[in-house]
């Protein structure tokens, strides 16, 4: 569907937001017109601002779908894609519907779809590993018993370090009178994190 055809459809669909459709139809339009394929939300808000168009977070929200489904038709349109010649995006199916109603259904879940993987490429940074702990509604068979509790606080008191003659040392070691070390770097502060987290 072309850009006038969706914003026909949008209009008829939602007469109420017509003025605003408007608005966000002619920025879009100046930036096929510069020859711009910045569709962003936020590029189409910042140039719209004090002509109607609605700010970022209202385009975003669930009452702006219909600005939303616009813009997608814009940043879709041949007008912007001659400007930069691309391979055949994965969604150049959608334009083989014949179906109108169809056509913007599917391209009203793929601008969704589109909109959910941004979120999620600024919630969850590249490369980052998220692990998921099934283990059981309980849990219990992983967390420490009170005597394991107990001998883990005991060998980080007081009474333990002197009874062998031991010391803090630099990154968590523990060293021995000798200077030697006992508990290699970072053990007391790994036995601290467990005891906090278990």
């Amino acid at each position: 569907m072309t850009p006038e055809e969706i914003m026909a459809h949008l209009k008829e669909k939602a007469p109420r937001q017509e003025a605003t459709l408007e608005a966000i139809f002619a920025i879009c339009q100046e930036q096929v017109e510069r020859g711009s394929t910045d569709f962003s939300f936020a590029t189409i808000a910042r140039f719209g601002a004090g002509k109607g168009v609605p700010k970022v977070q209202s385009i975003r929200n669930k009452t702006g779908e219909n600005y939303r489904t616009l813009i997608k038709c814009f940043e879709d349109s041949q007008g912007a894609r001659k400007r930069v010649p691309k391979s055949k995006p994965a969604d150049s199916w959608v334009d083989e519907i014949e179906d109108p109603k169809l056509r913007l259904m599917a391209n009203i879940t793929l601008s969704k779809l589109a909109e959910a993987e941004r979120l999620n490429r600024e919630l969850i940074p590249p490369g980052m590993e998220i692990r998921i702990d099934d283990r059981g509604a309980s849990g219990t068979e992983y967390k420490l018993s009170p005597v394991e509790r107990r001998a883990i606080e005991h060998l980080m008191s007081d009474d333990f370090l002197t009874t062998w003659r031991l010391k803090v040392g630099n990154r968590g070691t523990v060293i021995d009178e000798q200077g030697k070390v006992v508990f290699k770097p970072g053990t007391l502060d790994a036995l601290t994190k467990i005891l906090k987290y278990h």
